[in-house]
């Protein structure tokens, strides 16, 4: 039996703001375990220097395998845990929703990227930037840094705090507990792992990367509005999010990244895009935007969208599951 209330995705939340993801438990948290049986399968799945079909078919076998035995093994934790009694069948709900959302730990992680950068110790910097970041980092300045932490900051709102979030209200309201929210982040985990356009994945990782994209779509557009209404609490311009979005938010080479990045962009008046490096490629960004430079303290208000936007989120959420 699986149990889901509003109650439950409000201590979820509150959990994750006073602990987020402690490193004691890191080992053991659903994310982390679900990125060990990805790279398990990619070790018998993709072939190096293979035919395209072949890595391009093996892909798709990843991630339906990998979403059945996500699916499989959460709902034979929330059936156990609520077979035993309604208290352990809302504790393991509160437990798994809890993996799901990763405000504080995107805070902690952006906010020591930048702390670094600002007293002038750039390589500690880099090496901070590169667990948040798939660009490469070993070459950046501090004012490329802190444009990466910002950037990282606009993206991972969506797909780290407000996408887990709607998924977990809908999956809840629809009787699967916290069923999609797991979902969602066994696709977005994939796409983070094997989503890649290089050589390595480009075949190999093509579905992951085409699901995320679906699976982000609505997401990356309500965090637009999310960061508008956010902004007028934090200093920030609905009226320029908004036009900032609609002019640049097709920008972006992905077809959702561009959408709350504009958002940021527009909210804080700040300038994104330029030069990145991936895998020693050069790719430049579309600027978007406004003039403003982006510093640390750019970088900490970004933050503070972000605290209140994953705040909106949660209380949408729980009126969708009350309802």
């Amino acid at each position: 039996m699986i149990f889901f209330s509003p109650l439950d995705l409000l201590l979820a939340w509150l959990l994750d703001l006073a602990i987020g993801d402690p490193p004691y438990l890191t080992r053991y948290h659903p994310i982390v375990l679900i990125g060990r049986l990805i790279s398990w399968l990619e070790s018998f799945l993709r072939e190096e220097g293979g035919e395209r079909s072949l890595n391009r078919q093996n892909g798709v076998f990843l991630f339906f395998i990998v979403m059945a035995v996500v699916l499989a093994a959460a709902f034979l934790f929330l059936w156990i845990c609520g077979s035993i009694s309604a208290f352990t069948g809302h504790l393991a709900s509160i437990l798994l929703a809890w993996s799901c959302i990763a405000t504080r730990d995107l805070d902690r992680q952006v906010r020591g990227v930048v702390e670094l950068a600002e007293r002038g110790e750039v390589a500690a910097a880099r090496k901070a930037l590169s667990f948040i970041v798939g660009r490469d980092t070993e070459d950046m300045d501090a004012d490329e840094i802190c444009r990466a932490a910002f950037e990282t900051t606009a993206e991972n709102s969506s797909d780290g705090l407000v996408a887990p979030i709607m998924y977990l209200a809908v999956g809840g309201a629809l009787g699967f507990g916290p069923l999609l929210g797991l979902l969602y982040k066994g696709v977005n985990t994939l796409d983070s792992m094997v989503g890649y356009k290089n050589e390595r994945y480009l075949d190999f990782g093509a579905y992951s990367a085409r699901a995320d994209d679906l699976a982000n779509w609505v997401p990356a557009r309500a965090t637009v509005f999310l960061v508008a209404f956010a902004s007028l609490f934090s200093g920030g311009s609905f009226e320029r999010t908004i036009k900032v979005v609609k002019r640049d938010g097709r920008k972006h080479a992905s077809p959702n990244s561009g959408f709350p990045e504009a958002a940021y962009a527009g909210a804080l008046g700040v300038k994104l895009g330029g030069v990145n490096r991936y895998g020693g490629v050069e790719r430049v960004s579309p600027e978007i935007g406004g003039t403003r430079k982006v510093t640390p303290e750019a970088v900490r208000e970004a933050l503070k969208i972000t605290w209140i936007v994953s705040l909106e989120c949660l209380l949408l959420a729980m009126a969708v599951l009350w309802l």
